[in-house]
């Protein structure tokens, strides 16, 4: 309701796109308002919206002339790679971070996540996208021997599928997506860490002859990640919003790089069927983190 109405009251509003028209006349303005309703009080045009919404109708692009339900899920594949990739790679990376500063704290490894984790908060993302194009790309890095520089835009180098070529046009992307959250992820798993290896249970494990890996893992990590899944499943749909700025960058044919466009052209339909879309993986991620509690700690019970 509040994004409809934010929208509405937009310079321009849902017309935006054929006032851009210099053949366009004021008569022909006025038809236009009256044709999609747009003379009628905003509550009424919102009830409109909604009334197609809930039938799946997110109304029609003008910007890309076609369904916005179409043009969602056209571009959707691409954004799932790069958040999917980025999701499990700053969880992989975030963990092993947090679980290796916990137990070796104030060590020399220790101030060195921690000094990159300051890092990765302190970053901009689209400074931080652009660095990593002028190195890895531009200029690229010599290894062994060879010089190699990645691609610094597009999602593949040709129309035919060629899996080698499309891991090198995600890695640029998918590390500047998952800096920040590698950063805030072992942070949070740090301090929990921190707190778990402390506990009774922990000491009993370990007196009963478990080696220390079952011992961090298997009762130390499940229950340190008590507090950590509400950050990661929060995390989520940031990742999808922060991959409008970082699609946008390296011109990745996704979700996000479609919202700017909508963006720049005033997109009505196209705009709140995107915002309604990361609306409803908010509400979802809330969702998921509570199943997850249940999971993690016997304790937590839902009647």
């Amino acid at each position: 309701m509040i994004l409809f109405g934010i929208l509405s009251k937009a310079p321009g509003g849902p017309l935006t796109p054929y006032l851009q028209n210099p053949h366009i006349t004021a008569a022909d303005i006025a038809r236009l308002k009256h044709n999609f309703g747009l003379d009628q009080p905003v509550y009424v045009q919102y009830l409109r919206w909604l009334a197609k919404v809930v039938t799946g109708d997110l109304g029609y692009s003008t910007s890309q002339s076609e369904p916005v339900v179409t043009a969602i899920l056209e571009r959707m594949p691409a954004t799932l790679l790069l958040v999917g990739s980025a999701f499990v790679f700053s969880l992989a990376i975030g963990l092993t971070f947090g679980i290796v500063s916990a137990l070796r704290p104030y060590s020399a490894i220790d101030y060195i996540i921690t000094t990159f984790a300051f890092f990765g908060q302190s970053m901009p993302v689209f400074w931080f996208a652009l660095m990593m194009q002028l190195a890895f790309a531009v200029t690229g890095i010599t290894l062994l021997g060879y010089h190699i520089a990645l691609p610094s835009a597009g999602i593949e180098s040709s129309d035919q599928f060629d899996l080698g070529d499309r891991i090198e046009h995600l890695i640029l992307p998918m590390l500047v997506l998952s800096l920040l959250n590698i950063a805030t992820w072992s942070r949070f798993t740090r301090s929990s860490m921190l707190e778990v290896v402390r506990t009774d249970y922990m000491r009993t494990a370990a007196a009963k002859g478990l080696d220390r890996l079952t011992v961090i893992l298997r009762h130390g990590l499940k229950n340190a990640l008590i507090p950590v899944v509400t950050i990661i499943a929060l995390s989520l749909p940031s990742l999808v919003t922060g991959a409008v700025i970082t699609e946008t960058i390296f011109a990745w044919p996704g979700m996000g790089r479609l919202f700017i466009n909508a963006l720049g052209q005033f997109d009505f339909s196209l705009l709140m069927g995107y915002l309604m879309m990361v609306s409803v993986m908010v509400v979802f991620c809330n969702l998921l983190a509570d199943l997850a509690y249940a999971w993690l700690d016997p304790r937590v019970k839902y009647d």
